[in-house]
C-alpha cells in the first residue's frame, strides 16, 4: 500500500522537522500514506478511549509523523509531535547499554554472579548479569506487591529510595530458580542499576546521560532526579482507568464500567504527577518522539553505543522472528517484536513503543496517553503491530 512513496512530513498540532530534512513528496503521493496508515492510528485511539498520542514513521522512502487528540481531556490543546513523554520501560534498554559499555571496557562480565557485588539477594550466588539483562533472575518484581500498588493509589507524591523497592522484591519468594525461565521483572534493572552505581561510583542519571543520551544528541530526553515528578513542557497529561489495586488481577474494567467509559460517561484520572521514583531505573525516563527514533535506530543499527561484537551479541540475543511484530522475545536489555527489535513500556498515564527493523531501516515510535485501554491492552503496542504489518503488506 505505501511502498515506493517518498519521504513525508505531516504534523498536526504542531511543525515537524528532522535532520537531515526529508525529500519532498508529491502532493498527489501524500494521501497514500495518511490512507494507509491513519485509519489504523485512529482504530485504536478510538476504541481504547486515547486522550492524546504521536506517532513515528521512517523507512528510507517515508517520514510520517502525527500528533493525535488533546493534551488535557476536555481542553481544546492539541498534542504536539515535539511533545515530552514518559517513556516507561525503553529505560531499560538505556540501562541495559551502559551495562553491557562496561562489559566492553571490562569492568564488569556477563556472567558475574551479583553476590559479588551484594550479599542481600535471594540466590544473588546463581544470579548472573545476564540473567538481570534477559530477565531470567526469577526475581520478585517489586510492583506487583500489593502494598506498593495501595502507595501509589494513596500517596500518588511519595518519593521511593531504590533500595526500598528492592527490599520489596527481596522479601517475596522467587518466581523460580535463576536461569531458567524467563519471567518480566521491575527489580531486575533496579537491580542492575544500582550495581553499575556501585561499580562506577556515578548515578544512573549521570551514567545515562554521559554515556547515552548526550553522545547521540538526545537533547529532548532526561532521567528525573530523585523526587521529580515534572514532565518538561511542552507535554500532556497521562490518564489511567482504574487503580493501580485493581490492575494487580486485571487490566480489564468490569462490563459496565467499559461501556460507560466508551460512552464518555466514565472518564479516566488524570496520573500524571505520580511519582516516577516508583519506576526509577526500570522505567522513569522521559523523551520525545523524534529522540526516541534517532535512538533506537543507533541502538539496533549503530556501533556509537557498544562496539561490534557487543553490538551482535546483544542482537542475536532477542532472535528476532520477522513473520508476526506480535511475536515478542527478550534479550539482553532488548525485545524484539518480530522484525521490530527495542522495547515497549508501560506505566500509570503512558505507554510507548519504541522498534526499529535493522534490514528495511524500519522505525516505529508510538507514545500514547493511556496505559491501557478500558477492555485491556496496549494501545501504543496495537498501533504499532498494525502500521508494521501495513509497510509489509506493500
Amino acid at each position: 500500500m505505501v511502498a515506493g512513496i517518498l519521504c513525508t512530513t505531516v504534523a498536526v498540532g504542531g511543525s515537524a522537522s528532522l535532520s537531515p530534512a526529508p525529500i519532498p513528496l508529491a502532493e498527489n503521493n501524500a494521501p497514500r500514506v495518511e490512507s494507509a496508515f491513519e485509519p489504523i492510528v485512529r482504530g485504536v485511539l478510538e476504541s481504547m478511549q486515547v486522550p492524546g498520542a504521536v506517532v513515528f514513521v521512517r523507512t528510507p522512502n517515508i517520514l510520517w509523523q502525527r500528533a493525535f487528540g488533546t493534551r488535557v481531556l476536555g481542553r481544546d490543546d492539541a498534542v504536539s509531535v515535539r511533545d515530552s513523554f514518559r517513556v516507561g520501560s525503553t529505560t531499560k534498554t538505556m540501562v541495559g547499554t551502559v551495562a553491557l559499555q562496561l562489559v566492553q571496557e571490562g569492568k564488569l562480565k556477563l556472567d558475574d554472579p551479583v553476590s559479588r557485588y551484594r550479599r542481600d539477594v535471594p540466590n544473588g550466588h546463581r544470579i548472573t548479569i545476564a540473567d538481570l539483562l534477559s530477565m531470567r533472575s526469577g526475581l520478585f518484581s517489586y510492583n506487583e506487591a500489593r502494598s506498593m500498588a495501595i502507595a501509589m493509589d494513596d500517596e500518588p507524591d511519595r518519593v521511593w529510595e531504590p533500595e526500598e523497592l528492592l527490599e520489596l522484591g527481596f522479601s517475596s519468594p522467587p518466581y523460580s530458580p535463576p536461569g531458567t525461565e524467563f519471567r518480566y521483572s521491575n527489580t531486575n534493572t533496579i537491580l542492575l542499576a544500582q550495581l553499575l552505581e556501585q561499580i562506577t561510583g556515578e548515578d544512573i542519571g549521570s551514567l545515562l546521560a554521559t554515556r547515552v543520551f548526550r553522545p547521540l544528541n538526545l537533547v529532548g530526553t532526561f532521567f528525573p532526579s530523585a523526587g521529580d515528578a515534572q514532565v518538561p513542557s511542552p507535554s500532556p497529561r497521562g490518564y489511567l482507568y482504574g487503580t493501580n489495586v485493581a490492575a494487580l488481577s486485571s487490566a480489564r474494567l468490569p462490563d459496565e464500567q467499559i461501556r460507560a467509559a466508551r460512552n464518555g460517561v466514565l472518564q479516566p484520572a488524570d496520573v500524571t504527577d505520580l511519582n516516577p521514583s516508583w519506576i526509577g531505573a526500570a522505567g522513569a525516563a522521559i523523551s520525545t518522539a523524534e529522540d526516541l527514533a534517532a535512538y533506537v535506530r543507533t541502538l539496533v543499527s549503530g556501533t556509537t553505543l557498544l562496539d561490534v561484537e557487543l553490538q551482535r551479541l546483544r542482537l542475536d540475543s532477542v532472535a528476532a522472528d520477522r513473520r508476526d511484530p506480535s511475536v515478542i522475545r527478550y534479550g539482553l536489555g532488548l525485545e524484539s517484536f518480530g522484525p521490530l527489535i527495542g522495547h515497549d513500556g508501560a506505566i500509570p498515564g503512558f505507554q510507548t513503543f519504541m522498534g526499529h527493523d535493522p534490514e528495511t531501516d524500519t522505525t516505529i515510535i508510538v507514545l500514547c496517553t493511556l496505559r491501557d485501554g478500558p477492555a485491556g491492552g496496549r494501545p501504543a503496542n496495537e498501533i504499532a503491530y498494525g502500521l508494521a504489518r501495513s509497510l509489509a503488506e506493500g
